[in-house]
């Protein structure tokens, strides 16, 4: 081994004395897997990457997963030890797993024994099969990761009943078909992300959001986003973040709330949507508007201070790149998010598709989430280059004043209306810390929620399926004493409780909701007439 590590231009050094402790484990650890190997007693790896029977069979395989993993961990403590600072530590450890992943020995069909033993029982089946895998998904440009022939949009995914009651340039409104006889009065607009489409949140019937929280009794409202593409001649291009604000997100209040005839409605907001959210709900009150009565964060920033892994692609360089690149106009192409997104878990993501569809020439199950996952979308350059800069580079949002919106200054600590603010625990895009911050931007009566897995699982855990858990933390809540600054202080109080979180906030929207009415038979009103049925067109617009 050697002192140094590769980082750009200059090396990384490790202080000679941990470097000597590291190659002294290794070469330690290298001849007890020797001796285990001449006695024939290696044990299968824990790695489900060599869990298959092939590579137990086979004893210079086995030895090679275990000489592989033994040099990923000496790569690990290296970068451990490196006399870096902590950015550059986390840029350092995001490199050395790419290039870890990447160089698994299961990646490789003449290393991989599994592969190569289905190659012979299919009678060279799998082979023409997985190069017709790899055929197809390079005509795609994308990792095919479910079989989409099992998905349609508007059949068996986004089918949850309701009409688009309006749409501009940049969006359409679906307001979605009672389900009870009676209906809260105060309605609820849902901001999904504009990242990727709406019906991660009206997946199936069994496990979509928006269908639950219409048989609570919600009027639902939500924004289904325009998915620009290169053909596009209306400008759309060249949005801008305030355009998203104001023609959108404030937009789709203002029909609601006609609509409905109620002077406020209810507000969710998932991922960005949130922050979008939050953002126009400032632009609106600084105008000295009050669209809203309460307010729901799921997964979202409004403070961007810890980013977790996505910190490793910001920098200044990176922004002036994407503001030189799009800060005029043109398309952000989704394809580089869903990339960026993908090798965030590359083997969970990435290579697990590359051994399973090329080495073995499988095809992956239907998986409605992984079909939407790979339904990306383009964003408006203008857009995208200020939210990068403004966000996760400078964190303009969480400071009053800092950000402008259509000329205005956008002050976040003045939206006073209560507030459900949900993290996931193992979030690894909006780590349930940086969630949890929003508690100390916001300043009306709050609720944190703490759900369980990640980022998207997290928050689609339907109650009927009764997995997972949230953590609450009732008894703060009750001393009506703003949440405490530190995350951990506020969990060291929480109680886990089990199943989904979605029926704690349906209790919740119920107390902002008014009173119960009877349902409308029809949706929009003689100003805003159906368009069509639900998702609508926009939703089908596929990125190219």
């Amino acid at each position: 081994m050697n002192a140094n590590l590769s980082a750009g231009p200059n090396p990384v050094s490790v202080a000679p004395e941990v470097l000597a402790d590291i190659q002294a484990e290794f070469s330690r650890e290298w001849q007890r897997l020797c001796d285990d190997a001449r006695r024939g007693a290696l044990a299968p790896p824990s790695d489900r990457r060599f869990s298959g029977n092939a590579w137990a069979a086979n004893d210079s395989h086995l030895l090679l997963a275990h000489t592989y993993l033994l040099s990923a961990r000496a790569m690990s403590r290296m970068v451990d030890a490196a006399q870096v600072s902590e950015p550059m530590r986390d840029r350092l450890r995001f490199s050395i797993m790419q290039w870890v992943d990447a160089l698994s020995p299961s990646n490789f069909l003449a290393l991989n024994p599994d592969a190569q033993q289905s190659i012979v029982e299919s009678a060279g089946r799998a082979l023409n099969e997985g190069l017709a895998n790899l055929l197809g998904d390079v005509k795609k440009g994308r990792i095919t990761q479910t079989d989409e022939s099992q998905f349609e949009i508007g059949r068996n995914v986004a089918t949850t009943p309701g009409d688009v009651v309006f749409e501009n340039k940049l969006f359409q409104l679906i307001q979605y078909a009672p389900a009870t006889a009676t209906v809260f009065e105060r309605p609820l607009v849902i901001v999904p992300p504009n990242i990727n489409k709406f019906y991660i949140l009206d997946l199936q019937p069994e496990n979509s959001f928006v269908r639950h929280a219409v048989e609570q009794g919600q009027t639902v409202f939500l924004i289904s986003w325009r998915n620009p593409v290169a053909s596009d001649t209306d400008g759309i291009e060249r949005a801008t973040w305030s355009d998203y604000l104001d023609d959108a997100v404030l937009q789709a209040l203002r029909v609601a709330s006609d609509i409905t005839g109620q002077p406020q409605v209810n507000a969710l907001g998932f991922c960005v949507g949130g922050t979008m959210l939050a953002a126009a709900l400032a632009l609106a009150e600084a105008r000295g508007e009050h669209p809203v009565a309460s307010l729901t964060l799921l997964t979202s920033f409004l403070d961007f201070h810890d980013t977790g892994v996505l910190n490793v692609f910001v920098d200044e360089a990176h922004a002036l790149l994407r503001d030189h690149q799009l800060g005029n106009g043109g398309l952000m192409p989704g394809r580089d998010l869903a990339t960026t997104f993908s090798f965030l878990r590359p083997n969970e993501l990435v290579w697990n598709y590359v051994v399973g569809n090329y080495l073995k020439g499988q095809k992956p199950p239907a998986f409605d989430l992984l079909f939407w996952n790979g339904d990306s979308t383009n964003l408006p350059g203008p857009f995208f280059s200020w939210y990068f800069r403004n966000t996760y580079l400078e964190n303009n949002l969480k400071v009053p004043g800092r950000a402008h919106a259509a000329g205005l200054p956008l002050d976040l600590t003045r939206l006073r209306m209560p507030a459900y603010i949900f993290g996931s625990r193992e979030d690894h895009i909006v780590p349930w810390v940086a969630a949890y911050a929003s508690t100390q931007v916001l300043r009306g009566p709050q609720r944190f929620v703490l759900g369980a897995s990640g980022h998207i699982a997290g928050v689609v855990n339907p109650p009927a399926k009764k997995r997972r858990s949230y953590w609450v933390a009732d008894a703060l809540e009750k001393a009506s004493q703003p949440l405490p600054g530190d995350p951990n202080s506020w969990f060291e109080q929480a109680v886990e409780q089990p199943g989904s979180w979605w029926p704690d906030w349906a209790a919740w929207l119920a107390g902002h909701s008014g009173k119960r009415v009877k349902a409308r038979t029809k949706t929009g009103n003689a100003k805003y007439r159906p368009i069509e049925p639900a998702p609508g067109r926009y939703v089908k617009v596929r990125a190219a």
